[in-house]
């Protein structure tokens, strides 16, 4: 028996959500954007919040749609919830979020929904809140919508590199492309293109009053070494903080060295651990 409820919420509890999306506005970034967007309805929002307490006081949430996030999720509320979605068939394509709570859920969940395709456990986050030292490179802009279909190659190489499955894989990459469109639409997608090609690529998935977070960055391969990363991300930084939030934030897989050299050298710094599991 649970002493503490878990329970679905709905539109009436959005001030209570806001309220703890606002006090982890960097590791909750994606589910504050949804539900700035859709709200607390399910039907609208693709997902459904639970949260963890009682209806006076609450304490913690998890996000359940296409990804599971938990959100100020201490190891309590982290039993919690994995008991009430050990019910529900798994749906998420991934956890995610702050390390030691979609840890303590994959722990949980894990030989109820067998083996992971990947496990990411440690995944540091990063913020930056002002313009970098570093100079931008000029040639980084904002995708023109005429262009998508010049940036969709290099979408999904990125994605293919990054997540280890293609994009193009279940719907000919209809839905992908379909998203792809929508950033360059919503002005979130910037390249570099030399000769008809984009060398460079980054994206704002999220947006929030708090945070620009950062996905998508790819460098070409035949350009990987000669310092492009450093200037081009420069140059999305910049702009991000120009026109999108006061901050902007990403998470990097702990390995990658030289990424996080990139980022260091464009004013990031730590604000945390992430981890992933993806299906």
């Amino acid at each position: 028996m649970l002493t503490v409820p878990v329970r679905q919420l709905g539109e009436t509890e959005r001030g209570a959500v806001e309220r703890i999306l606002d006090l982890d506005p960097f590791g909750a970034a994606q589910v504050a954007e949804r539900v700035a967007t859709h709200g607390l309805s399910w039907w609208r929002a693709d997902g459904r919040i639970f949260g963890y307490g009682s209806r006076r006081h609450l304490e913690a949430l998890c996000w359940f749609g296409g990804h599971l996030t938990p959100v100020l999720a201490t190891p309590p509320a982290v039993s919690a919830f994995a008991e009430l979605i050990l019910s529900e068939d798994r749906g998420c394509s991934s956890i995610v979020g702050r390390a030691d709570a979609v840890l303590g859920l994959w722990e949980r969940l894990g030989p109820h929904w067998g083996p992971a395709r990947d496990v990411r456990p440690y995944q540091p986050l990063l913020v930056a809140d002002a313009p970098p030292a570093l100079p931008a490179d000029p040639g980084v802009r904002l995708v023109r919508s005429d262009e998508v279909d010049l940036l969709f190659p290099a979408a999904v190489a990125m994605y293919t590199e990054e997540v280890g499955v293609s994009p193009l894989a279940d719907d000919g990459g209809r839905g992908y492309r379909r998203r792809v469109a929508e950033l360059v639409r919503a002005r979130r997608a910037y390249a570099r293109i030399v000769g008809g090609k984009v060398i460079f690529k980054a994206e704002l998935a999220v947006v929030t009053r708090h945070t620009a977070q950062v996905q998508g960055v790819w460098v070409a391969p035949e350009w990987r070494g000669r310092g492009l990363a450093g200037p081009a991300m420069a140059a999305v930084v910049r702009d991000a903080l120009r026109r999108a939030a006061p901050t902007v934030s990403l998470y990097v897989n702990g390995h990658n060295d030289r990424a996080r050299r990139v980022y260091t050298r464009c004013g990031f710094r730590p604000a945390g651990e992430f981890a992933t599991v993806l299906f």
